[in-house]
């Protein structure tokens, strides 16, 4: 068996893959791991809409309570929702149960450790391990020692007065879209924008357990520009299935992805001083229109490898108090240990607030280089060979000469699939294709 947890827990089909079976083992597992030292620790334990997370959660709190742990259960919520919440309650640990922006067949468990942080590879490997490998015999629980399961009926309000407290402005005035993707937004997004005083309409916001993500959400947000434009709202805000992303649209219906968005934020934070060596962390899929408008306005880019995980280490290695992903993952560590989508949001309606200015201006700023990216087919045992093959590294070389300072160059393997990414950025559409197309069927033909 290959390695259970991804780049985000663990995922797959529910009931096929993600069984109740293996939610049971990884509810026991976890709570050794992640509650070893405390004699009656507790786990908060959050959801999304798919209609398998109740057979889930049943699953996975049974394997927690197994173990002495007592589960603090609070319903469907955001993932960083249950970040947040495990420091309120004291808890040692979290778990969401979610597959994000996947199809509503698939579903996921993810692990969070007391600190609200998601846990290390190490930690990972334990728990992996008592999983295929069996609990230690001296790990039986039983009689008064089991654990019980709360229900924590003010976890929605308790998560949205945070949020809440995370601006300083009023959104007086100001009109709104936003699209809940009939997932674990529908509830606390709407809340907390209108408490803070928005005037806010909601889509996609009825789940019924088969419909998250489906044509809704930050992955298909057309219904939302559609809506911001006809309403003639200011902004129009797309959260994907668990909501720890945003995707946001402007007052003409144009896109504003994660780089524009952290730009937006970006310069709003150094303009308060508050951004600390005008540092600011990305992912190498960042667009590189993105890293010159940063550069216009003094602010040093961080670039990491693609995952909100990698992110936030960084961010933490270099103090860093912005960080995110083009998809709309972004974190802001003076508030949050995790993507927070609906945070995300606050914090965009706040730049636009504090600067009087719109939305498409303030995202205008940030010109987006054209992108191909082609997907070179090679032998899975082969995809970092590339690095050493001085055929194709003379050819990327001549490649980047050819675009100058006006594009870059990414060769990328993946880490599922049998191919390499080649990802071209530049002025010229046509041309970044050509070169993009070469150098993939260069790499299919040394490494295939």
């Amino acid at each position: 068996m290959g390695r259970l947890f991804g780049t985000d827990g663990v995922r797959g089909v529910a009931n096929t893959e993600l069984t109740p079976e293996l939610a049971f083992k990884l509810g026991k597992a976890g709570a050794c791991v992640l509650a070893e030292k405390n004699k009656k620790p507790k786990i908060v334990i959050a959801r999304d809409t798919r209609i398998s997370g109740d057979m889930l959660e049943s699953a996975l709190s049974a394997g927690i309570l197994s173990m002495g742990a007592d589960v603090l259960y609070i319903g469907i919520m955001p993932t960083p929702a249950a970040a947040y919440l495990i420091k309120h309650y004291n808890a040692e640990a979290g778990v969401v149960i979610s597959a994000s922006h996947n199809p509503f067949e698939y579903n996921g468990i993810k692990f969070f450790n007391k600190d609200g942080y998601k846990l290390e590879d190490a930690v990972e490997d334990r728990i992996e391990s008592m999983v295929l490998n069996g609990m230690p015999e001296d790990e039986k629980i039983w009689g008064e020692a089991l654990g019980k399961r709360m229900v924590k009926e003010d976890a929605l309000y308790q998560y949205t007065e945070f949020l809440k407290e995370t601006v300083d402005v009023s959104f007086d005035g100001m009109k709104v879209i936003i699209d809940c993707a009939n997932g674990a937004a529908y509830q606390a997004a709407e809340k907390t924008l209108k408490g803070l005083g928005a005037d806010v309409t909601a889509i996609h916001d009825r789940p019924d357990g088969i419909n998250i993500n489906v044509k809704c959400g930050s992955t298909h947000p057309e219904d939302l520009r559609k809506s911001v434009v006809d309403a003639g709202a200011d902004a129009g805000l797309a959260f994907d299935g668990d909501a720890d992303r945003l995707i946001a649209v402007d007052e003409k219906g144009n896109i504003v992805d994660g780089d524009k968005i952290i730009y937006i934020c970006s310069k709003m934070l150094k303009e308060e001083g508050k951004l600390k060596d005008n540092r600011v962390t990305a992912t190498v899929m960042s667009n590189i229109g993105f890293y010159k408008a940063l550069e216009n306005i003094g602010c040093v880019a961080e670039t990491t490898k693609v995952g909100d995980r990698y992110v936030l280490e960084r961010m933490i290695e270099k103090d860093s108090m912005i960080g995110g992903e083009q998809s709309g993952h972004i974190i802001f560590l003076e508030h949050t240990t995790t993507g927070d989508g609906i945070l995300s949001a606050l914090q965009l309606l706040r730049a636009v607030k504090k600067s009087g200015r719109k939305l498409s201006e303030l995202a205008g700023e940030v010109t987006i280089y054209p992108q191909v990216l082609v997907n070179a087919r090679v032998q899975n045992d082969k995809k970092y060979e590339y690095e050493k093959d001085e055929v194709i590294l003379s050819q990327i070389k001549k490649a980047e000469e050819k675009m100058s300072s006006e594009g870059r160059i990414l060769i990328r393997p993946s880490g599922t699939e049998p191919f390499v990414r080649v990802m071209i950025e530049g002025k010229d559409e046509e041309e970044i294709k050509a070169l993009a197309e070469n150098l993939s069927k260069l790499i299919e033909e040394r490494l295939g």
